[in-house]
């Protein structure tokens, strides 16, 4: 019997070294953390004010061509555009006027952009509609000139007709 107790003292003991040394040296000790970290998550706890842009001078609307469009949640957006200058818009968006430039798309679609605000404005022969680039978000939608809503009418009617057949 003591020949037993003796094997198994040993086999436990052999069992208790190996594992000490599987064991990696950081979970032994407890993770300090650094000052530096708490005086950083008590920033993020109270962030600082918003960063407010400075006012950009409005730009020109005189001889422009306006253009209104009436978007979803009762949202209202105004282009001015003038014919001789094709690479800007002008944009009114709850009440300041935007001067946005033109990018390039390979879809043709209108695209205008304002870097500074983060607006973009973008045009398809169905509809407009505005994006804030800096929040990732849309800002108005299904945004309609007279013309397309009127288009959407008739479109509607049609479709009516053609039920009804």
């Amino acid at each position: 019997m003591p020949k037993l107790i003796r094997e198994l003292l040993v086999a436990c003991g052999l069992a208790l070294a190996t594992a000490t040394l599987c064991v990696p040296a950081m979970a032994a000790e407890p993770a300090k953390k650094p000052v530096k970290a708490k005086a950083k998550k008590a920033k993020e706890k109270h962030p600082k004010a918003v960063d407010v842009l400075p006012d950009e001078p409005e730009p020109d609307i005189t001889d422009s061509t306006t253009t209104d469009y009436a978007c979803e949640l009762n949202n209202k957006v105004t282009i001015y555009h003038n014919d001789n200058d094709p690479a800007h818009i002008a944009l009114r968006w709850k009440k300041r006027l935007h001067r946005l430039d033109r990018v390039g798309t390979t879809t043709g679609a209108l695209r205008f952009e304002n870097v500074r605000y983060g607006l973009v404005w973008i045009g398809i022969p169905s509809k407009g509609m505005l994006l804030d680039s800096k929040l990732n978000r849309q800002l108005a939608n299904e945004c309609k000139n007279d013309e397309q809503a009127a288009q959407d009418l008739v479109e509607a009617e049609e479709a009516k007709t053609t039920s009804a057949q």
